[in-house]
């Protein structure tokens, strides 16, 4: 069902966009005055555009597709902004995580600026757009805000690694940008549209002469999702760039690499799907490997990882892997398994940095900042109960562990791939042993930081006074883990509105 555009209640789709940059110009005043003023206020705006989320969840769970013209040019011409499923999924999402971002940004001795919190809504201006659109050049217009907005964001308060990791991330960036301009005018001149629904229809009918065209600009879009995915040999930028970030910033981020992910959904599953013609497919047979190698490499990276903001970054990088490779079985069930993961991996591993902040405030006594983060260093152990409670239960969300919400996930994955014989063994093995090393890498890191006898002098109760974390932070781990808990008593309910959301990929 889909309802008449610029109706009342499709006007909804555009607040999701507006809000959030009303709120970032206030926010620039705002925080020159108090910057936890600011901060608060960034808050209220992100729960509003929670609950958003959740009444566009209601309305699209039944079926109903909301569509709203932008100054009511008709479509394909004018600017279309699309509601259904997915779209409604990646907004709830991304505001429980934001949200979790700016709580975690309120935290004392935070080393953020005064412009965190208008950045923070700037970024959510480009990520919700870029999830609403309907128009392929108007998804590039919305990366290119949601990216700029991260670079002010991950140079904010920066030091001169998180400089150097930011010009690699920038550079990276700005080529996909270039590359993806190139694939909408080859798609453009030979299709003569970029509205996705339009691009859906035609896409099937393309001369044989133009074949070769079309099947350049899919390659050249899916080599810029897949550095927003951070795929092999696409995503080496993000171990360095994500671990030397922030932690609010670093948590927001965790939504950065499902963009990718969500933009090769959206446009390859409606684009290059069943009904594609001699197209049809046309991603399945790269995005497979592609997700199997990204996978094993972050696992062998989790491993490798002596400083735990890295090893966190890993973790992001295997959740892509992950979800690439169960896009690639190119079933609707597989599909639907993707996206079940999908909430899941962004919840745990935004929660894994803000974990790992934690502790680092618990080791407040090593003589570098930076010391605070690395797993053998020759520090006392954290003993405070709330940060040891706090990452056993993100070991146990991000190894897939029962009963958490990734064993429920990776299960799913593993039933859809029994589907393809030919993909069978392989997604199998790649991922149990995926599993193995991560849980391996978690449980080394948790037994060197809360666990490894020091034989060091005890602290004087004037350290240890100093001692203790924000409830801004606290409160933000416990905001991600509550979701995931929610995803785990909830599990029937959203694998159906999964399934429902990969069956209508295939009729835009």
């Amino acid at each position: 069902m889909t309802l008449a555009p610029n109706s009342l209640l499709s006007h909804v789709a555009v607040l999701p966009i507006v809000l959030p940059l009303l709120a970032g110009a206030i926010l620039l005043l705002l925080g020159r005055r108090s910057e936890r003023l600011a901060g608060v206020a960034g808050a209220v705006n992100i729960v509003v555009l929670s609950g958003l989320a959740a009444t566009l969840l209601g309305v699209t769970s039944s079926g109903a597709v909301l569509s709203y013209q932008v100054g009511n040019w008709p479509a394909p011409w004018g600017i279309t902004l699309v509601v259904d499923r997915l779209s409604a999924l990646m907004l709830g999402v991304t505001a429980i995580v934001a949200l979790a971002s700016q709580l975690a940004a309120l935290a004392r001795n935070n080393p953020l600026t005064s412009r965190f919190p208008a950045l923070l809504q700037f970024q959510l201006m480009g990520l919700n757009g870029a999830f609403l659109t309907g128009d392929l050049f108007n998804l590039f217009v919305f990366f290119e805000v949601l990216l700029v907005a991260s670079y002010a964001m991950l140079l904010d308060g920066a030091w001169r690694t998180r400089l150097r990791a930011g010009l690699h991330y920038v550079t990276i960036n700005l080529l996909g940008s270039a590359l993806f301009l190139i694939a909408v005018s080859l798609l453009y001149g030979t299709v003569g549209t970029l509205n996705l629904a339009d691009l859906a229809a035609r896409v099937a009918t393309v001369p044989a002469a133009d074949l070769p065209l079309v099947h350049t600009a899919a390659l050249l879009l899916l080599i810029v999702f897949g550095i927003k995915a951070a795929a092999l040999p696409l995503g080496l930028w993000l171990p360095g760039t994500y671990g030397s970030a922030a932690a609010p910033t670093a948590a927001l981020f965790a939504v950065m690499t499902k963009v990718g992910v969500y933009a090769i959904v959206r446009v390859h599953g409606s684009l290059f799907g069943s009904g594609a013609g001699e197209l049809a497919g046309l991603m399945d047979r790269w995005l497979l490997p592609a997700g199997l190698a990204t996978l094993a490499l972050a696992a062998l990276g989790a491993l490798a990882a002596r400083d735990l903001r890295v090893m966190a970054a890993w973790l992001i990088v295997g959740s892509a892997g992950t979800l690439l490779a169960a896009i690639g079985l190119g079933s609707e069930a597989a599909t639907a398994a993707a996206l079940f993961y999908l909430p899941h991996s962004t919840f745990s591993g935004a929660a894994m940095f803000l974990v790992v902040e934690w502790i680092a405030v618990e080791r407040s006594h090593a003589a570098s900042a930076s010391e605070r983060y690395l797993i053998d260093a020759h520090l006392r152990p954290a003993r405070t109960a709330g940060a040891g409670t706090a990452f056993f239960l993100a070991i146990l969300v991000a190894a897939g562990l029962p009963p958490g919400s990734g064993f429920i996930a990776k299960a799913l994955v593993l039933d859809a791939a029994t589907i393809d014989p030919a993909a069978l063994v392989p997604v199998w093995i790649v991922l149990l042993l995926a599993s193995l090393c991560t849980l391996v890498a978690l449980v080394r890191a948790g037994s060197a930081v809360f666990w490894k006898p020091m034989a060091l002098p005890p602290l004087d109760d004037s350290t240890l006074s100093r001692r203790g974390t924000s409830p801004g932070l606290v409160s933000a781990i416990a905001l991600l883990l509550g979701a995931g808990i929610a995803l785990v008593l909830l599990a029937a309910g959203v694998h159906r509105f999964t399934v429902a959301a990969a069956q209508a990929l295939g009729a835009p």
